[in-house]
Order: structure tokens, then sequence, then C-alpha cells
């Protein structure tokens, strides 16, 4: 169990740190998304690792902030606690990963790893695997960067693009990344889509741990040295006071903005599998019921409304002449927000923890 096709061992690392500030008030800062289950009954935790479990075993690996661990240990009571990677603070991404890379390399210096968001869904569970199969190949034999890429629906600004360069691997619709760009304006965003040579970026990357860390190293060399740091404090009596002191000097950034804008290692594979970044209420309520032209979750009753998305918790919402209304009970928090703002709903979160405690 946990090797990958008898040769080397495969490692899945489940990010679950995030606070999900675009899913608020559903999404609290302690209760954040990733733990929520507002899809199949289950949360996005828990199917994240349903997913990915048949193929590695007992592999998987979570990070998290470490005033979540007693949610990820109640999400996950199989998992052992030494599977469970905490962070002192949130310092993005590529810090995130860095910080399991050398963990991970600690374990075994030939780790091949997969990252995963907590928060995607995913309902073609055999085509992910056998894209994950793959690209995990892939990296391994060439020591590359593998990603995943989903066709455009719309022109996003949310979400990171990748333009396709050169096709390698013509059966497994597996290209050169020609170039990375993270959430782009709106005008940009609908040239990717007319030029039919960009992909959304899935948040999904598989590598080897040392690589990695030599793309960190010449992309983001400070982070690096505190890795290094951390990286020789492991399983000593210094590890977790190491781990504070680094965390404090880092300056944070994305493995988007970090590595993949800058490195020449990365390779996309055409995904075949439907995917949802369930970062928005406008991705969350494709899974709403659909009534006269508005999204329902839960007991409402709309008349002459057009284009709104309303959830409720316990009461019935009841809403009359509305267009293009985001409509959220909470129970204690009732959101009611135009649609249009809804890629501003970080900001609003940011005013709301100055002004009051609720959150």
């Amino acid at each position: 169990m946990g090797i990958y096709g008898g040769v080397f061992l495969f490692y899945a690392l489940i990010m679950a740190g995030g606070k999900g500030e675009r899913l608020f008030p559903l999404s609290r800062e302690e209760r954040p998304k990733q733990f929520l289950k507002l899809i199949e009954n289950k949360s996005f935790l828990r199917m994240t690792v349903e997913r990915i479990k048949p193929l590695i075993g007992e592999n998987i690996y979570v990070i998290t902030n470490k005033k979540y661990i007693e949610q990820i240990y109640g999400e996950l009571p199989d998992l052992s606690k030494e599977n469970i990677f905490t962070e002192p603070l949130n310092k993005e991404t590529a810090t995130c990963l860095g910080l399991s890379a050398v963990k991970l390399l600690k374990k075994d210096l030939d780790a091949l790893m997969i990252s995963l968001p907590s928060d995607l869904y995913i309902k073609d569970v055999e085509s992910l695997r056998k894209q994950i199969e793959i690209g995990a190949n892939y990296a391994e034999e060439n020591k590359v960067i593998v990603t995943f890429g989903i066709e455009p629906a719309s022109p996003e600004t949310g979400y990171g693009y990748i333009k396709l360069g050169e096709e390698v691997v013509k059966e497994n619709s597996l290209f050169k990344v020609e170039r990375f760009t993270e959430k782009p304006k709106e005008d940009t965003a609908k040239e990717f889509i007319r030029s039919k040579r960009y992909l959304w970026n899935s948040g999904i990357f598989i590598l080897r741990a040392d690589v990695l860390l030599a793309e960190i190293n010449k992309h983001i060399p400070k982070l690096y040295d505190s890795l290094m740091k951390i990286y020789d404090s492991l399983n000593t009596e210094d590890e977790q006071r190491v781990i504070d002191e680094e965390y404090n000097k880092i300056e944070g950034i994305s493995i988007d903005y970090g590595v993949m804008q800058k490195t020449k290692l990365a390779y996309v594979i055409k995904a075949r599998f439907d995917w949802n970044d369930i970062g928005s209420f406008n991705s969350l309520s494709k899974y709403f019921n659909l009534v006269d032209n508005n999204e329902i979750k839960g007991k409402a009753f709309l008349e002459e409304c057009n284009s709104c998305t309303v959830m409720s918790s316990d009461k019935i919402i009841v809403g009359f002449g509305l267009k293009k209304l985001i409509i959220i009970d909470a129970g204690d928090v009732l959101l009611i927000m135009d649609k249009e703002k809804e890629k501003d709903m970080k900001k609003l979160v940011e005013k709301i923890k100055n002004g009051s405690s609720f959150l």
C-alpha cells in the first residue's frame, strides 16, 4: 500500500488551511469551508480524501493551520496524527507546500507528491485517478511539474490561466506550459477564451519534493533558506521552535506567483474529469435546484424573481420582484448581496472583521 507502480512512494498532500472568506457567512474563520457539508452531505475535506485514497492508500497527508487541528481529527478520525502537518501562521501556498516538501523529503528522499486543494468538487473520480497516474509517471520520469488544466467555460477573473505550448504526448493531452497568468482582468480573460489556447489552472500539482525545493531555491531564495533551517531541525527537540521562528520571518507568496509563473519545468494535462472550485456562491449554486431561473437550496418561495441564488437554513425565505441577488441564511447571519459584488466579498469580510466580532 502506498507503492506506486512498484517503484516509488507516492504521497498525497491536501491543503486544508484556508479560510474560505468568499463563502461568508457559511464559512467563518473558526469553521472554514473545507469542513462544511454543502454537497453530498460530506465535508469538502472528506470528499477530497475519499477521492484520492484508492490510488494513494495510507500515504495521505493534510496540512492545515494549527487552529484547525481538532476539526481535522474530528473529520478524519482514521488519519494518523503523524500525517497531519500544521503551520503556525498562514504564509500562502508556496510556504505551505515547501514545509510539506521538506517533511516528506526527511521521510523519503525520492518523495513524489500530489498537492490538492481541499475545496474542489469532482464527480468523475475514475477519470481523475487515471490522469493522476499519467501525470505521476511523467513527473517522476522527467523531474518536472505536472498540473491539470480545465477547459474554461467563461472569462472568470478569480482563476489562474495556463497558456498551452507544444503538445508533448498527444494521446495523453499533455502540453508544455508556455505561460501561467494568475487572476487576470476581465478583458484579458475574454481574450484568453477567444484564443482557445488557455486553460483554467486546476490547483492540482504533481512533482517530486526535491524538484519543488530546487525551484523555490531558484525563484524564492529567502523562503528556501528558511525551509532548509526547518529541514535541519526536523525530528529534534528544536523542531517547533525553529518552525515558529522561520514562519515569523517568511514573506508569504502563493505557489502560482512564486514558482509557476517563473518555472521552465511546468507541463499541463487537459483534464478529462469534471471540476469545480467551490470558491464562490456562483460555483456552489450549480448544485442547487434550478426553479424558474433561480438557484435554490432549502425552503424558499420566490415570485417574479429572476437570476437569484437563495439558500435557507431554518426559516423560509420569501422573495418578490428580485433580480440578480444572492441571499444566504446562515442562521445567525443573513447575507443579501448583488451578484455583481461577489468578486469583492473578501473586502467585505475584512471590513466586518475590523468592526464586528460575529466572524
